[in-house]
């Protein structure tokens, strides 16, 4: 009996040895379970926070790119984006020192990252501002120049026109002749158109009416050509000028003109000095010649 009951102990502490090893051996493989699916997850959650990082690296290097391509005509706006563009060269070497497990570290340089955009974002306003600025004052001055442009025409028309005008006015003030008449006279002062009997020519004209033409004392010049053309003077120092050119004149008289109507008559020669022949007298004023006129002496 003593025996049974020994062997009936030995068998109950086999069994409970049995159903302990059995719980551990269910509890090891549901910690190595446990240990299993940690591991797995800090892998997956260490793949995620690299692939946070390598997203970031991205985003500041396309932030690199944006600042980059900023730029505006205005010099402290530059030296400022200057100093943005170092922040952000700054911040993706730290964050490629920086361990990926590093999440507080990560999230601090994400949102630096938004700070920078936001910033980035103001200065593409003041450039958007300044470059609307320049535009307008580029069209404004574009304005101003075309507007001097066209006061330049303005002017040169209106110049022209007055110049033009000057030109009639001084053309319309000269004054002219009509009624030319050249006849031979004797010494008892009676026409002729003999040769041998001539003393001297008498050259008569009106001066016209004008109420434009200067008013006072006028000269009036004649020139007599000969029938070979030769010009005749009593004096070779006889000098006048008419429309800019220096002449010789034959004989000259002064008259008093008033705007009006005035008549004219001018003698020039003296006796033997004529010959058969056609002898030609022009007329001339200091502004312009007048006119010619001519007598037939036998």
């Amino acid at each position: 009996m003593e025996n049974i009951e020994k062997q009936r102990v030995s068998s109950s502490r086999v069994k409970q040895l049995r159903i302990v090893t059995i719980c551990l051996a269910v509890v090891a493989a549901a910690l190595m379970g446990v240990l299993a699916w940690i591991w797995i997850d800090r892998g997956k959650m260490i793949d995620e926070l690299k692939e946070e990082k390598d997203v970031l690296t991205v985003q500041l290097q396309d932030l690199r790119l944006d600042y980059q391509g900023l730029s505006s005509s205005n010099d402290s706006l530059n030296v400022q984006l200057d100093r943005e563009r170092e922040k952000v060269d700054q911040l993706i070497e730290r964050v490629q020192q920086t361990e990926a497990t590093n999440r507080a570290k990560i999230r601090q340089y994400e949102q630096e990252l938004g700070t920078l955009r936001s910033i980035m974002r103001n200065y593409i306003g003041q450039i958007d501002s300044l470059n609307t600025l320049n535009i307008s004052l580029r069209q404004d001055a574009m304005a101003a120049r075309e507007e001097a442009r066209k006061s330049q025409r303005e002017y040169t028309a209106l110049k022209s026109t007055a110049d033009e005008y000057a030109r009639k006015v001084e053309v319309g003030s000269v004054v002219k002749g009509r009624n030319f008449g050249l006849v031979a006279i004797t010494s008892a002062g009676k026409e002729t158109d003999r040769s041998s009997r001539t003393e001297k020519l008498k050259c008569c004209l009106f001066l016209m009416e004008n109420e434009i033409a200067k008013r006072g004392p006028r000269q009036i010049f004649i020139r007599i050509k000969a029938p070979d053309g030769v010009l005749m003077t009593s004096d070779a120092e006889s000098l006048f000028t008419s429309a800019g050119e220096t002449l010789i004149y034959s004989a000259t008289r002064e008259v008093d003109y008033q705007s009006s109507d005035v008549e004219v008559c001018i003698f020039f020669g003296q006796s033997g000095m004529f010959r058969k022949g056609i002898y030609t007298a022009d007329v001339y004023t200091t502004e312009a010649k007048l006119g010619s006129v001519e007598v037939v002496l036998k």
